[in-house]
């Protein structure tokens, strides 16, 4: 099976002021024989909140405080899905969405909440051991569409999408990903790209970036 995560550890790092955010990609073949959902591939780090407050950008759009994601709705794509809140293990790995609900996204519980300054981390399976799942065709998104976020608060958030892309695993750019913004953005993953199915996983990412545009009440 297919999972859109990669995983996620916290580590001090020595040359920068803050945490790091280790986040890999945790992956299984659809025709697997195991139930384990991850089988891992290299890690890579970024810096997140990782510069000195004084040296960051200022804030530049709307943004809002914290509060979880519920539901994420995409229009073109026809999908409407519900949020779990994703955690790490006793070793640091983040702990993929379930494998029995192809339906369902991943929201990494203490990153950034979808709306808060920052990029707010979404993952979802594109396929698992039983078919297609939640983010099969994510790369059909294209730069204008919308995706909104209905939060606890009871507001949806709205995201622009500025751009879709595929990342081979070997070049991933986390700061590009991962590191801090200004305003308030969006990441949606998944795995792409060619299956190879020697190592048992997908060799490339999808990487889905937008930006908050507007928000309001249910």
């Amino acid at each position: 099976m297919d999972s859109s995560v990669r995983m996620l550890r916290w580590a001090a790092a020595a040359a920068l002021v803050g945490l790091l955010l280790i986040y890999n990609s945790v992956e299984a073949s659809p025709t697997s024989s195991t139930t384990s959902t991850s089988s891992t591939t290299s890690a890579a780090s970024l810096p997140v909140a990782s510069a000195p407050a004084a040296t960051r950008l200022a804030p530049s759009g709307p943004t809002m405080s914290r509060s979880r994601p519920v539901r994420l709705e995409i229009p073109q794509l026809g999908l409407s899905a519900p949020f779990t809140r994703l955690r790490l293990d006793r070793s640091g790995v983040l702990i993929p969405p379930p494998s029995n609900n192809p339906n369902l996204v991943g929201w990494y519980g203490n990153g950034v909440t979808p709306g808060e300054r920052g990029p707010a981390i979404v993952a979802g399976h594109v396929d698992t051991r039983t078919g297609p799942a939640v983010f099969l065709l994510l790369r059909m998104l294209d730069a204008g569409n919308i995706v909104e976020i209905t939060r606890a608060d009871g507001t949806i958030a709205a995201f622009f999408v500025d751009d879709v892309e595929t990342y081979s695993k070997a070049g991933f750019p986390d700061r590009a990903v991962y590191g801090d913004t200004p305003d308030a953005q969006l990441r949606l993953i998944t795995c792409g790209g060619q299956y190879d199915r020697t190592r048992g996983g997908y060799l490339s990412n999808v990487v889905v970036f937008a930006h908050l545009v507007s928000y309001r009440k249910v």
